[in-house]
């Protein structure tokens, strides 16, 4: 029996049982449940209720109580999107910050007008969420592990099991991200990954294997990067970081040197996360295994990267964590950049926070994303297609843009350095 027929049905009989004798109720709801096939107790509610007409029109009322009025046009989540999209894919608590600090950039490059900037920066976390769902899908992948344990040296260097407290930056986590892509055999790239544990400061260098001199050189690099003094670090059980190289480079500047428990990763938690968001997020499980990828990979760490990541890229910082019942509840501090953490403390290298915040307001970094996005193209190009699991398509990139000589000439102009100087892509 088709839906019409029942409603035609009961608008017929609706009012004659209203009207109707008890006893003649009864045999009208016989023959109501009867012919619509309705339970009677489903059938007495809906003949005790109003007509078709008042169903529909309280309906109706119902539906427009209920839709919300738009507040945010389609102008604002696409700038939100494009925002998004540039800072690497933040999530919503970090991108809310996000958007004060772009702000004169977003201004210019968007043309916002008073209204859509007002709804920009008015917007929660938990709605940039709801509108940015449809663009949040991330493809799973599988992570490959190549740590081999170092042997000599274990009962000189001490293992640190307490829980960083620290109120001073310069104590950092060191770990290798590897470039295998499906096979771990032959030689191939290691990204040597640093970061402080008081203000996420991170600094990059990538490895043609992990021999100790290579890796030793270059944390002795990316030591001159970081804007104060390096006070401690704290790594794995590798054969990379456990030899007499960097022992003797660490009691010579004065170091303090510790390695975590075999097998508890939980004890470089700081790092593990780097590896995640200034490493795999960028070049992905591909195969690296060229000298040449070698050099392209270190120009990215070392100039727009790291510049990207440490200026303009706010965190959150754990405060504490409580067990409720079953479940875990964590405090984070508001999100920051690195650069802000480290003046908020007012310690680390004058000059060098001088000059940084110096950069910070005068690059773009929607320019230096396209910059970034650029580089990694040519150098996934490089990547060893036999054992790599998945290659992008390749795209036609052209060479060095005036936008890119432009921000080179600010950066070097700034620093005074010619460490900065952009190097051949094509």
């Amino acid at each position: 029996m088709s839906k019409g027929f029942r409603m035609k049905y009961f608008k017929s009989i609706h009012d004659r049982y209203q009207q109707a004798s008890k006893k003649l109720k009864t045999k009208i709801l016989d023959e109501f449940c009867k012919v619509c096939a309705y339970d009677r107790k489903y059938a007495i509610a809906k003949l005790n209720g109003p007509p078709i007409e008042d169903q529909q029109i309280l309906k109706q009322k119902a539906n427009s109580q209920r839709c919300r009025p738009k507040i945010y046009s389609d102008q604002t989540i696409d700038i939100l999107g494009k925002v998004w999209e540039a800072a690497n894919y933040p999530c919503s608590i970090r991108l809310k910050p996000i958007l004060q600090l772009w702000l004169p950039w977003i201004e210019k490059r968007f043309q916002l007008k008073g209204l859509i900037k007002q709804q920009l920066l008015a917007i929660s976390p938990r709605q940039m969420d709801r509108r940015l769902q449809r663009q949040k899908k991330k493809a799973k992948r599988r992570i490959y592990g190549g740590t081999k344990p170092g042997t000599l040296l274990k009962h000189q260097i001490p293992i640190k099991t307490d829980h960083w407290d620290v109120k001073t930056p310069g104590f950092t986590e060191i770990d290798t991200v590897s470039h295998s892509g499906n096979s771990a055999s032959g030689l191939y790239t290691y990204s040597v990954n640093q970061t402080d544990i008081l203000t996420g400061w991170v600094e990059t260098r990538a490895v043609l294997g992990k021999g100790e001199k290579d890796v030793g050189q270059a944390i002795e690099e990316m030591e001159q990067f970081f804007p104060f003094k390096i006070l401690g670090i704290d790594t794995d059980n590798g054969s990379e970081f456990i030899n007499h190289h960097l022992q003797k480079v660490c009691k010579s500047k004065t170091i303090q040197f510790t390695r975590g428990r075999p097998y508890e990763k939980n004890d470089n938690a700081h790092i593990e996360q780097k590896n995640w968001t200034h490493v795999r997020k960028i070049f992905g499980w591909n195969r690296f295994d060229t000298p040449k990828g070698v050099k392209l990979m270190n120009d990215l760490y070392s100039n727009e990267l790291r510049l990207f990541m440490n200026l303009y890229l706010p965190s959150s910082k754990l405060l504490n964590k409580k067990r409720v019942g079953s479940q875990t509840k964590r405090q984070h501090d508001d999100p920051r950049t690195p650069l802000d953490r480290l003046i908020s403390f007012g310690q680390g290298d004058k000059i060098k926070v001088e000059q940084l915040n110096s950069l910070r307001k005068m690059i773009d970094p929607f320019n230096l994303s396209a910059i970034i996005d650029k580089k990694v193209e040519h150098i996934l190009k490089l990547a060893n297609h036999r054992h790599s699991p998945k290659l992008p398509s390749a795209k036609p990139s052209a060479s060095l843009s005036q936008m890119e000589l432009e921000v080179f000439a600010e950066i070097s102009k700034i620093l005074g350095t010619r460490v900065l100087e952009p190097i051949s892509y094509g």
